[in-house]
Parts: C-alpha cells; sequence; structure tokens
C-alpha cells in the first residue's frame, strides 16, 4: 500500500492498515524511543503509546510532512515526555528523603546496552549513551536522530520542527559536549 492510501485507510480506522502501519514502523519507533530512553521495557510501552496516539491523531495529519517524519515527532516527544516525568519523580523522591519522609533509596538504571550494537562494541556504546544522557534535550535528539538512526539533517529538522542550521548546530554542540564528557571519564 503506498503511504497516501495507507494514510486514507487509517483515517478510515482500517484495521489491516493499523497492522500494516505497526510492521512498517515499529522498528523505527522502538529505536527511535530506545536511543533516547534506553530502558527497553519502558521503550516498548512508548512505542505503543505511540501507535495508539498515531491510530486516534491520524484524522488531523495534514500530510505537510511525510508519515514517517510525523511519527518520528510524535516518538521523540512521548520519549522526552517519558524523561521528564522521569526526572521529575527523581527529583521529588531526592526531596521526600531529605525530609524523611520516604526512606526509599534511589538507584540509577544499570548500564544501557542497545540491542543494535555489534558485541564487541557493547562497552564503548554503554559509555557513550550513558554520556548522550547528560547532553540537552535537542542535542540528544537530534545525535539519536542522524547517528543512531540514520536520518538525514533535513530529515532532522521537520521532525524537530527547527531549520536545518540548527541542527547542524545541535550536532555540532553534542559532539563538542560528548568530547569532554567522554574525556573526564
Amino acid at each position: 500500500m503506498i503511504e497516501t492510501q495507507l494514510i486514507k485507510a487509517l483515517q478510515l480506522k482500517s484495521e489491516e492498515a493499523f497492522k500494516e502501519l505497526v510492521h512498517t514502523y515499529e522498528r523505527m519507533v522502538y529505536n527511535t524511543v530506545l536511543g533516547i530512553v534506553q530502558q527497553e521495557q519502558e521503550a516498548e510501552d512508548i512505542a505503543q503509546e505511540v501507535f495508539i496516539q498515531v491510530y486516534t491523531s491520524i484524522g488531523g495529519f495534514r500530510a505537510d510532512a511525510k508519515l514517517s517524519t510525523w511519527i518520528y515527532r510524535i516518538a521523540t516527544t512521548k520519549a522526552l515526555d517519558w524523561e521528564r516525568k522521569k526526572t521529575a519523580k527523581k527529583r521529588m523522591g531526592n526531596l521526600l528523603s531529605i525530609f524523611n519522609r520516604n526512606n526509599e533509596q534511589q538507584y540509577d538504571a544499570p548500564d544501557f546496552n542497545h540491542p543494535g550494537v555489534q558485541l564487541e562494541k557493547k562497552e564503548a556504546a554503554a559509555i557513550l549513551f550513558k554520556a548522550l544522557k547528560q547532553l540537552p534535550e535537542n542535542q540528544r535528539v537530534a545525535f539519536v536522530l542522524i547517528k543512531t538512526e540514520g536520518l538525514n539533517y533535513e530529515e532532522t529538522s521537520e521532525i524537530m520542527q527547527t531549520t536545518v542550521k540548527a541542527v547542524e548546530a545541535y550536532m555540532h554542540r553534542a559532539k563538542m559536549n560528548l568530547r569532554k564528557i567522554l574525556e573526564n571519564k
């Protein structure tokens, strides 16, 4: 099914079209989300939320961008929202523990290993992904979309709803910041 037919069928709430959508984009969505949240179970849950949102929001899709761009945008937004909620919960947990209202110990997640990384490169990748967590959102998203997902600068700018020049600047700063972080390890 070509993209325009798929979109029309999805807007008509076709179950077959939804199955095709998931089959076509599930790996892309999961890998994008996983690159940002770096937790496999959470990435699976968020990916499901992405497809639910695509299905429920497809009526409002204006087709001023490619379907994949729109889906990437939803995936990155959902992943970043999850990150923000996680950070807020962690801060609240730390605050409560200061005031002895919550005796739970806060634990950092174990080192993250992206499933697409070759075995011999897993240790270096784990260090890189840990460093990625320290980057500002825009730099991290640009880096994940370009370096992990293999998108070009123009596609990334559409997903991030910014200019190509801004994406170039995010990537430049991301690389500089990653160098600094990794040099201090």
